[in-house]
């Protein structure tokens, strides 16, 4: 049995939507850890760096949107 086929059976679930549940997960930590960093070079006085970490928080949650609009499409079928 491969190391895929265990997973589903201890999940419950398929591989593909599995993936697409963590990926929406691990966005959403990004954004809320990109806040954190943000926060610091603000407080630091580095803007560059706190617009760096924002711009990167956006893409994290366009990505968990993404993810998210995906899964539902591919569990309502």
């Amino acid at each position: 049995m491969s190391i895929n086929a265990d997973a589903q059976t201890v999940t419950g679930t398929k591989d593909k939507d599995y993936n697409i549940i963590w990926f929406v997960e691990a966005c959403l930590s990004n954004a809320l850890r990109l806040e954190t960093y943000a926060q610091d070079a603000e407080s630091a006085g580095d803007s560059e760096l706190a617009e760096f970490f924002r711009r990167a928080q956006g893409e994290s949650r366009k990505g968990a949107e993404q993810g998210k609009a995906l899964l539902a499409q591919r569990l309502g079928k």
